[in-house]
C-alpha cells in the first residue's frame, strides 16, 4: 500500500526515459537549451545546477514538465535521465500507463527521440581533443574590440567585427603578429552570457589608428590547459566544457575565462570539421 501511495501521489513524475550519449555533460547541457529555444512552446523553468535543467513544454492543451538530469560516466560518455509529468493529468497517466500505451507515453517517446536525433547529429559535427600537458600561452600586444553576447552569438560577433578590425589595421599599415583570438573576460554560466575581447596580435607602434571602436593593450600570457577544437566556431565553447571536465577530474584549479585562437576565417566558409581553434583555459594562480 505504501508503494502504491508513493507511485500515485508522491512520485514527482509520470514517466521517465534514460539515454546514454557519447559526449560530455557540457554539450548535453547546451543542446537541451538550444533544443528548447528552437521550440516556441518550451520554457526554461530553471537550471538548478549545471547537470540539472527543468523545462516546461506546451502540447495543445497539456502542460508537460521535463526534468533533465545529466550524469557523466567517463570522459566521453554521459547518461541523461528525463523525468516527465503532465501537470493537469498526472494521476490519470499513472493509472493508465501500466496497462496501455497512452497518447502521453507515445508523445513523450517521440519528443525524446527527436531530441536524441538532434543531439547525435550535433555530436557528429565537431571534435574536441584535450592535450594532456600544461601549455604556456605567450604574451602579445593586440588590437581588440570589446563585445557582449550570448554564447551562441559569440561567433556572429567575431564575424561581424573581423572585417572592421582587419581592414582598419591593414589600411593603416599596422604590422600583424599572429592569429586572431577571442579572450573571455566574464562567463555567466547560469544564463549562458559572455563578455569578451575579439583580438588581433600586432606589433606595437606610436602611430596606431584611433577610431573609437578599436582599442589596444598588452595581452598577458598564462599557463593553461589546452584543447584543439574542430568544427563551426559557433559551438567552440564545447571545448570549454571538456577542459572544465578535465580540470575537475585531475584536481586542477582553473579560471573560467578561456581564450580561443582561430586558424580559419569563418567568412570564407569551407568544410567546418576542418576548421581549427586552439582553446586555452587558464590555471588559477
Amino acid at each position: 500500500m505504501t508503494s502504491l501511495v508513493w507511485y500515485l501521489f508522491l512520485r514527482p513524475y509520470d514517466y521517465s526515459v534514460s539515454i546514454k550519449s557519447k559526449t560530455f555533460p557540457g554539450t548535453i547541457n547546451q543542446s537541451i537549451k538550444l533544443w528548447g529555444n528552437a521550440n516556441k512552446n518550451t520554457v526554461l523553468l530553471k537550471q538548478k545546477d549545471f547537470l540539472t535543467i527543468d523545462q516546461q513544454l506546451l502540447f495543445n492543451d497539456s502542460i508537460f514538465q521535463y526534468q533533465w538530469r545529466i550524469t557523466p560516466i567517463n570522459d566521453s560518455t554521459s547518461k541523461i535521465g528525463v523525468y516527465i509529468k503532465d501537470v493537469d493529468h498526472s494521476l490519470m497517466n499513472k493509472l493508465s500507463i501500466p496497462f496501455s500505451d497512452t497518447n502521453f507515453e507515445k508523445r513523450t517517446k517521440r519528443t525524446i527521440l527527436e531530441f536524441n536525433d538532434m543531439l547525435n547529429e550535433h555530436i557528429e559535427k565537431f571534435r574536441v581533443t584535450v592535450v594532456d600537458t600544461l601549455q604556456q600561452l605567450p604574451e602579445t600586444y593586440c588590437a581588440y574590440i570589446p563585445l557582449k553576447a550570448s554564447q551562441l552569438s559569440k561567433a556572429k560577433g567575431m564575424m561581424q567585427n573581423y572585417p572592421i578590425l582587419s581592414t582598419v589595421l591593414v589600411d593603416n599599415n599596422v604590422e600583424l603578429n599572429g592569429r586572431p583570438f577571442l579572450e573571455i573576460t566574464n562567463w555567466d554560466r547560469e544564463v549562458d552570457s559572455i563578455s569578451y575581447n575579439f583580438c588581433y596580435p600586432i606589433i606595437k607602434s606610436d602611430s596606431l589608428p584611433q577610431n573609437g571602436i578599436i582599442k589596444y593593450k598588452k595581452f598577458n600570457g598564462f599557463k593553461a590547459l589546452k584543447a584543439v577544437y574542430n568544427g563551426n566556431y559557433i559551438t567552440s565553447d564545447r571545448a570549454w566544457y571538456a577542459l572544465l571536465n578535465y580540470a575537475e577530474k585531475n584536481g586542477i584549479k582553473v579560471s573560467e575565462t578561456p581564450v580561443e585562437v582561430f586558424f580559419n576565417n569563418p567568412n570564407i566558409g569551407g568544410n567546418e570539421i576542418e576548421w581549427i581553434a586552439e582553446i586555452y583555459m587558464p590555471l588559477k594562480e
